[in-house]
């Protein structure tokens, strides 16, 4: 069956984008040139500027499906298994993923950096990246509701996120440098005292007398 005109750009824009992404894992961003990507597709340069406006909107384009692939793929099985083992997979999971994921964490650091000098990139990228904090936030309310607690209004769940997010990049980070000095374990430690400190700071549920779990030193 011919393909429809619709059908053939959308097979162009994934064959683009799967290039892309090959090429930035595999030699960064800035290394990667529109001529190496649309090699690598096998189309001309012309037909990457008339899908994409640029190389950045390239690799936004990547950073959305692999953030569209986590939410539709691992979202799903997050949820099943409940807020503290999705916390723990997601704590340990890009250290024990070591080697498979390292060109891609380096390629998202060398991407996001490159975002800080250019403004006009900030919004875009904190709002893809935004998509995978919601599933985060969620999975800390549901670790606040598991213990009957109430998040105070000054440390919202959001924020909490945030912060566990930030600590466990800049773990990621030392990982790629001095990977003898941070495991899975590390990781997994260190995000539940960042937890276990702020929900420890939360008020317990009306008719829940309860203490929190202490899973620090599990």
């Amino acid at each position: 069956m011919r393909l429809t005109r619709a059908e053939r750009r959308e097979q162009t824009r994934h064959e683009l984008v799967t290039a892309a992404e090959e090429c930035f894992v595999g030699g960064g961003f800035h290394a990667s040139s529109v001529e190496q990507i649309a090699d690598r597709a096998g189309y001309s340069k012309g037909a990457v500027y008339s899908n994409f406006a640029s190389k950045e909107d390239l690799f936004f384009a990547v950073y959305e499906r692999r953030i569209e692939q986590a939410l539709t793929e691992v979202a799903p099985d997050l949820r099943k298994v409940g807020a503290e083992q999705a916390i723990d997979w997601l704590a340990t999971g890009s250290v024990e993923r070591r080697g498979r994921d390292d060109g891609w964490l380096a390629v998202f650091l060398e991407f996001r950096a490159h975002v800080l000098r250019h403004p006009e990139l900030r919004e875009r990228f904190a709002a893809i990246h935004a998509r995978f904090l919601e599933l985060l936030t969620e999975a800390v309310r549901q670790l606040a509701a598991d213990r009957g607690l109430v998040l105070p209004t000054d440390v919202n769940a959001a924020q909490v996120a945030v912060a566990w997010n930030a600590m466990e990049i800049g773990l990621t980070l030392e990982r790629l440098t001095q990977p003898q000095s941070v495991d899975g374990a590390l990781a997994r430690r260190m995000g539940w005292l960042l937890l276990d400190a702020a929900l420890g700071a939360a008020p317990l549920s009306a008719g829940n007398d309860s203490p929190p779990q202490d899973r620090r030193i599990r």
